[in-house]
């Protein structure tokens, strides 16, 4: 790192100073919220000087996919930057970056892993070698020819004996058939010949039932034999799988107790204590926020301020942009962070206040049976799990005699326009059938970030949440929920481009991601905080709603202005 800043009098490894002054009157007077800020100027200041070094240096063994010549499988990384202070006075900053790098050259340059950082950690390198015996071996077990031949002799004899008794099974139907019709055929014989035929049709009908039940009973016997077999050889196999797991959970919790979190009263919590038995997330401790607090805690450096940021391509589920700040993790860092910041100063967290506060609820169209809102930006919907005044709360109390969920459909808080209202329950069902059956007309405008190649088409990005840092969602064709988005230029300007959005399918942040993602446009909607930059709103509006009224079947068509044009 000492080669791209001045030289510091501080003596404390990977202590940057800034290489040009900073504004005192800056000073943050709390430290940074993690998980929802826009990054102060000092941290800004930092970010830049450490993406100059970054975008230098060449001898990286990590495709970060920032150059033309980039792999197709490269993704980029986290990088955190957190201003600090030293006992002296001195002001400077810490990097770090989330997960590991295979590169020697980053032991030198940004603060180290939690663990790592801690004697006594040669246990778990020796606990991964025995783990890579334990798997060698196990491999050489499952490949062994004897094991391999047997459990072919067993697939296939279970393959043609379930054919065989399939076969049977038939012909005993056909057989028992044929015997009706003889029984029929019969009706008119004399008595005599009539028990007769009845005596050989029922010593026929014994004899393919006892076929059948020997086949049965011969191949349950055969392949019981063959599985006995089978399990003598596979029996060392499944003791070492057994073992493995066991170890590999011991060397787990050991590694979580190993993994231990200072904060500023010097208190000192392992991974364990922090989730209090609740499962540890994979890669718990090892994102950049609480490697950066630790070690300026080890070192008596007092936190000012910190922010991270993404350097390179995207990775293929989430949204990640380019030099783009994000805020921590909630799955991985909230716990980790809520102990290491406990009797730090932080700045308030905005999630806490109600942003709806002093905002009207404008009505479009209002009949006996329902109402249509222009819903203001950073206005809930429905009631949060920190903010209860929403639209469904107002509505209530506007409508105290209403039925029924009330909101038939609902708009991200940070997104304006309209938004329909049923009064009872009965047009509150009627209505939703209609968006379940894709019959209601629904228009966005959006303004976005960059230039969109294209003037039309449809976008289709399966969509689930982020388990480890909601509220954000990700692409996944695995668990995903299908989202189908079609769109249209609307306007270009020289850095932004106007969109109509006609949303098939209404997923959570369906439009916010399909903007955004670069499967998608690549352009994420202006100010949007969670996948894009935040600025003055997010620049994506409910322009229009076609509908069938519930109660007289006549269209009803509304518009609600755009605020941002």
């Amino acid at each position: 790192m000492r080669s791209f800043t001045k030289q510091s009098n501080i003596k404390i490894p990977f202590f940057i100073p800034f290489d040009k002054a900073l504004d005192p009157a800056q000073r943050p007077a709390r430290f940074t919220f993690p998980f929802y800020y826009e990054p102060h100027p000092w941290c800004v200041a930092a970010a830049e000087q450490l993406q100059t070094y970054l975008r230098r240096e060449t001898d990286w063994e990590y495709d970060f996919g920032t150059g033309e010549t980039a792999n197709q499988d490269a993704v980029g990384k986290m990088f955190g930057v957190l201003t600090v202070e030293s006992p002296t006075g001195e002001i400077g900053f810490l990097a770090a970056y989330s997960g590991m790098l295979p590169i020697q050259k980053a032991a030198s340059l940004f603060v180290p892993s939690v663990f790592y950082a801690r004697p006594g950690g040669e246990f778990y390198r020796e606990g991964e070698r025995e783990l890579d015996k334990m798997t060698a071996e196990i491999k050489r077990l499952t490949a062994d020819p004897q094991l391999k031949t047997l459990r072919r002799r067993l697939t296939r004899k279970q393959e043609s004996d379930a054919q065989k008794i399939a076969d049977l099974r038939l012909k005993v139907q056909a057989a028992k058939q044929a015997r009706k019709a003889r029984r029929a055929a019969a009706a008119l014989l004399p008595a005599t010949q009539r028990a007769e035929l009845e005596k050989q049709l029922s010593h026929e009908s014994q004899t393919w039932k006892f076929r059948l039940k020997d086949f049965i009973r011969q191949s349950k016997h055969e392949v019981q034999a063959l599985e006995t077999e089978a399990a003598s050889l596979e029996k060392p196999l499944q003791e070492l799988r057994r073992r493995r797991k066991q170890f590999s959970a011991g060397l787990q919790q050991k590694l979580f107790r190993h993994y231990r979190f200072l904060n500023a009263e010097g208190e000192e919590k392992d991974l364990l204590d922090i989730f209090d038995d609740l499962s540890v997330p994979s890669g718990a401790g090892e994102c950049a926020a609480p490697k950066l607090l630790q070690y300026a805690f080890r070192h008596k450096l007092r936190p000012l301020t910190m922010a991270e940021f993404w350097w390179g391509k995207s990775p293929a589920s989430a949204v990640r942009h380019h030099r783009h700040f994000y805020p921590a993790c909630a799955g991985k860092c909230k716990p980790i962070l809520a102990h290491m910041l406990d009797g730090t100063p932080t700045d308030p967290n905005p999630l806490l206040t109600n942003p709806a506060l002093g905002k009207e609820l404008p009505v479009l169209y209002e009949d006996a049976h329902l109402v249509v809102l222009n819903k203001p930006a950073e206005f809930l919907s429905a009631p949060g799990k920190l903010v209860h005044d929403s639209v469904q709360t107002r509505m209530f109390a506007r409508y105290p005699e209403a039925t029924g969920p009330m909101l038939v459909h609902r708009l991200d808080m940070s997104t304006s326009g309209i938004l329909l209202v049923a009064k009872t329950k009965e047009h509150y069902k009627t209505l939703q059938q209609q968006f379940i059956k894709r019959r209601v007309k629904k228009r966005y405008v959006a303004w976005l970030e960059g230039q969109v190649k294209g003037n039309s088409g449809r976008i289709e990005l399966p969509l689930r949440v982020d388990l480890d840092n909601r509220p954000y969602q990700i692409i996944c064709y695995k668990h995903g929920r299908p989202a189908v988005t079609d769109w249209e230029v609307v306007e270009r300007t020289r850095h932004r481009t106007k969109i109509y959005f006609y949303p098939l399918t209404g997923r959570t942040h369906q439009l916010r991601v399909h903007a955004a993602h670069p499967a998608g446009l690549g352009c994420p909607i202006v100010g949007d905080d969670l996948y894009g930059t935040k600025a003055d709103r997010l620049h994506l509006h409910a322009e229009y709603l076609e509908f069938v009224h519930p109660a007289d079947g006549r269209k009803v068509k509304v518009t609600a202005a755009v605020p941002f044009d």
